[in-house]
């Protein structure tokens, strides 16, 4: 979860929907404080329509997420010990695991007769109901309390979202919902193999089904003689018994054939009905309509095969339309991710890497089990994105200006935007003017009033972003909002930022979403960090929590020699890295701990300086090739030794695997960054 800033509201008061105002619209110099415009599923329509035609016109869109939690367990956070790859198994595994809640979606069109640009920032309440078939885990999700009381520390509205929040379904879902749907409308139709087959084998086992079955027979035999009575001239012989549920059997047209609706009966009577249908009477169709709230049972009588062929097409049909309008609904907030990928506009966000594989996630379908096809998704989907982080850093003009504060979304935009954050209206020559409008009402200094919402996050993005571009000499004055976008997208000053995204911050890895290469920025760091040599790695777990990475590291030296050790990680109190100074000492290791095991009565187990790491019997170890394994598992245990556990990762004599082939961006290419990044937070790390 990204970190917020607090904006200095003059409202008190967080409004959560927008307020109706008798002007048609409201400018000020002074501050002018009205809530963003928060969209549910009782305004979705409209406001979609009202968004199709922003981003339509929009020259770039920025996008924010607030999301149920960040990490499944404690050592699914990042560490200095991640390799690429491994990254982007633990975003992939928040992703699945963790719902969004909140969408921001904020557009910004270039005015050139203003020379600002206007903003209209959405704040989307979403929430994953199930509306039609599908995989119901895929409906299932997280929550991280550090993540839900954050979210409730700044009133969000639980209520709301939950009740009001619009529903999705992702491309994967919607095709196969369709499938479902379809196949279901199939195996109700008389001429199925499969429903006949399914009726009769309907089995009479009690006397109740047996006196039933006959009770029904004479029922459905005396409807059945007296319509051909009536057919052929005569008069209806049926004189209606005032003790008998009249409600059961109501006669009716359907498409205008003689039918009876059949009300109030079990699902195994209806069944037993269906059967008594299908064998005794050959001019008779049971067929399932769907009605106002629910499903309705219907008998038809049917002139010919003919008649019957005719009318079960017309009845395929009703119900496959349905069908498609039940599932267009239910595609709810899909839409907007749709019209983004349609469009294929500039897409805008701060630290979104985790953004984007939740966008993926939630309204495409299933994350890839490797980065490189995950790119090539993203890349299909969404070319042109452009991370303001990345561009913070990067950039040594917005160094300068950042003058090497904390590029965190509400810092940078305290510090690229101070005319816009203030909401003092007081902008310098070089500020990008922005004018905010939501329905009727639009200012140029705006105030939302709202707190840590994905809306306003998503506007600050923006802001950013603009106010970058202009420190950049990106020139909007001679530009039309019809060409600005592209403009944007080619611009030389701008190019070499798209499509770079960071895997995480922290480490400085980053992915080329047009190439799928990584690199690290600690390559081009003025104080030189040293690349980590992860064949080198070996992963101990399941030992005593009482040993800590010094005790680990000394127990080590003393097999292996006092220099064999670079460093002692912990991922949790269950398992720590330990980086050997050459990858054959990894090898080396795992083999002695495999044949001392096999020792444990012997004197020199008891005397052998390992036997302190192999007391209790639980202590596994493996090459990093292991660890990535368990990343990459949907299981989520607190602890890593029940992960492993659970994984099935319990072979102690995995080869140390050969040098890992990393590709680096081209050195055209290559990002100048400075130096200090904040690093992973290091448990009891011990280096030489």
């Amino acid at each position: 979860m990204k970190q917020h800033w607090m904006v200095r509201a003059l409202s008190k008061t967080l409004t959560l929907f927008p307020i109706s105002f008798s002007s048609s619209r409201a400018c000020s110099s002074h501050s002018s404080s009205f809530a963003i415009k928060n969209v549910t599923k009782s305004n979705f329509d409209s406001s979609l329509s009202d968004l199709r035609r922003h981003v339509r016109d929009s020259d770039f869109v920025s996008i924010d997420l607030e999301m149920t939690g960040v990490t499944s367990a404690p050592w699914r956070e990042s560490f200095e010990f991640d390799r690429y790859d491994v990254r982007y198994l633990k975003v992939k595994d928040s992703a699945e695991k963790f719902a969004v809640v909140q969408f921001g979606v904020c557009t910004f069109r270039w005015d050139p007769t203003k020379q600002s640009f206007i903003a209209h920032p959405h704040n989307f309440y979403i929430f994953p109901r199930q509306e039609v078939g599908g995989d119901a885990r895929s409906y299932e999700f997280l929550c991280q309390t550090s993540s839900i009381d954050f979210l409730a520390k700044y009133q969000f509205d639980f209520n709301v979202c939950v009740k009001e929040g619009i529903s999705y379904l992702s491309r994967e879902l919607e095709d196969e919902a369709r499938s479902q749907l379809h196949s279901a409308h199939e195996d109700e139709l008389p001429e199925s193999p499969c429903a006949m087959k399914a009726i009769k084998d309907v089995p009479l086992v009690r006397m109740a089904d047996i006196l039933f079955v006959e009770r029904m027979k004479n029922k459905l035999n005396e409807w059945h003689d007296d319509l051909l009575q009536v057919r052929n001239g005569g008069s209806s012989r049926i004189v209606k018994d005032s003790n008998a549920s009249i409600d059961q059997f109501e006669t009716i047209f359907f498409r205008m054939r003689p039918a009876i609706k059949l009300n109030g009966f079990t699902s195994r009577q209806l069944r037993l009905i269906k059967s008594i249908v299908e064998k005794s009477f050959k001019d008779l169709a049971y067929i399932r309509v769907n009605g106002d709230s629910c499903s309705q049972q219907i008998i038809v009588y049917i002139d010919s095969r003919r008649d019957l062929e005719l009318l079960m097409k017309e009845v395929k049909e009703s119900l496959c339309k349905e069908s498609e309008m039940k599932i267009g609904a239910a595609i709810g907030f899909r839409h907007v991710i749709d019209l983004l990928s349609s469009e294929q506009k500039l897409i805008v966000g701060h630290n979104c890497f985790l953004d984007i594989a939740h966008v993926c996630r939630k309204f495409l379908g299933p994350l890839p089990s490797n980065l490189e096809e995950y790119v090539t998704l993203v890349h299909k989907n969404f070319p042109y994105i452009i991370d303001t982080k990345i561009l913070l850093n990067a950039s040594n003009i917005l160094q300068l200006k950042m003058k090497k504060s904390s590029t965190s979304l509400p810092k940078a935009f305290a510090i690229i935007c101070p005319h816009i954050a203030s909401a003092s209206g007081l902008a310098h020559t070089s500020s990008v003017a922005v004018e905010v409008q939501v329905d009727d009402m639009r200012s140029s200094n705006w105030n939302s009033g709202a707190k840590h919402e994905a809306g306003y996050d998503a506007f600050m993005t923006g802001c950013i972003f603009a106010q970058s571009c202009k420190h950049l000499d990106i020139d909007f004055t001679n530009s039309h909002s019809s060409n600005l976008n592209l403009n944007l997208i080619k611009q030389n000053k701008l190019h070499n930022y798209i499509n770079l995204l960071y895997l995480s911050w922290s480490s400085g890895d980053i992915v080329n979403l047009n190439t799928a290469q990584t690199t690290t920025e600690s390559s081009v760091f003025k104080i030189q960090q040293p690349k980590i040599p992860f064949q080198n790695i070996a992963l101990i777990w399941g030992f005593s929590s009482k040993l800590k990475a010094r005790a680990i590291k000394e127990i080590l030296c003393k097999v292996f020699g006092l220099t064999s050790v670079t460093s002692v990680y912990h991922l949790d109190k269950t398992a720590v890295f330990v980086q050997f100074s050459n990858p054959e000492l990894v090898s080396e290791f795992l083999e002695m701990k495999s044949s001392l095991e096999k020792k444990k009565n012997d004197a020199i187990y008891v005397f052998h300086p390992l036997s302190e790491l192999l007391e209790g019997g639980h202590t596994c170890a493996a090459s990093y090739e292991a660890y990535k394994q368990i990343c990459g598992s949907p299981v989520s245990k607190v602890l890593f030794a029940d992960q492993a556990e659970a994984v099935g990762v319990k072979v102690e004599t995995i080869k140390a695997q050969q040098s890992v082939c990393f590709h680096n961006l081209d050195t055209k290419k290559q990002i100048n960054c400075q130096s200090g990044f904040p690093k992973g937070e290091m448990l009891d790390v011990v280096s030489c």
